[in-house]
């Protein structure tokens, strides 16, 4: 039945796995990004992260605008990256859709995932896009950006200060809802945190407090570092 380009790699203590398209062949194949298809970027642990030795991998899955049919996934990682791949891999050889993924029910155990394991949880974010209850921007598409659009990072003035995104405002989610006063709702704000999480959130009570043009940045300040060499998984 053809091949879907399945791969696994070690790479010194990082594995490195695909299967299906990725944005470059997507894009050889005149398709375009927001238009044709859309795209989440996590970054979970490995398996529970108050059992020890949790490691952060970054989990990447590209899916059709309209269907939610999945079209490619790349993960990078020190664990956990060639059983969330070979899952995904056996979703797109089926013709599975974002909406499975949340569906899926996979083995847990705190030493080797967590409730919500990261394929669950790349379901629950395309879901979310396809829904509307959400929409999201890449790292790489933060080049594009106009006078009109401002990042909004909510993370704690203590993690701003150890790096943030130029030209960023700070607001910590916590404090959102008291200090909304101090944003123009005429803007849109692509809100940032380290990997999404509280971005999720902090998208929330902007859209409902009267606020129509709201993205999360996909991955966070992690994703932008990685893209700007200022992160090690």
């Amino acid at each position: 039945r053809s091949t879907q380009g399945s791969s696994v790699a070690k790479i010194f203590k990082l594995t490195a796995a695909n299967t299906g398209k990725n944005e470059k062949q997507l894009n050889a194949m005149g398709m375009e990004l927001d238009k044709d298809y859309k795209v989440t970027m996590i970054h979970p642990d490995s398996h529970a992260g108050y059992y020890p030795g949790a490691k952060t991998l970054s989990l990447k899955v590209i899916f059709e605008k309209g269907s939610g049919k999945i079209l490619g996934a790349q993960a990078v990682g020190k664990k956990g990256v060639d059983k969330r791949i070979d899952v995904l891999a056996t979703a797109i050889n089926f013709g599975a859709t974002v909406y499975d993924l949340e569906e899926i029910e996979l083995c847990y155990a705190p030493p080797y995932s967590s409730a919500k394991d990261p394929v669950n949880m790349s379901g629950y974010y395309g879901e979310n896009i396809l829904s509307g209850t959400i929409d999201n921007i890449l790292y790489t598409q933060l080049k594009d950006m106009n006078e009109n659009q401002q990042i909004l990072d909510v993370r704690t003035e203590e993690e701003v200060e150890e790096g943030s995104i130029d030209g960023a405002i700070n607001i910590p989610v916590d404090e959102l809802r008291e200090r909304l006063g101090e944003l123009d709702k005429s803007k849109e704000y692509i809100v940032s945190c380290l990997v999404g999480v509280r971005a999720n959130t902090a998208c929330r009570i902007l859209l409902q407090n009267g606020f129509k043009n709201v993205k999360i940045l996909a991955g966070g300040y992690t994703s932008y570092s990685v893209l700007n060499k200022n992160y090690s998984i």
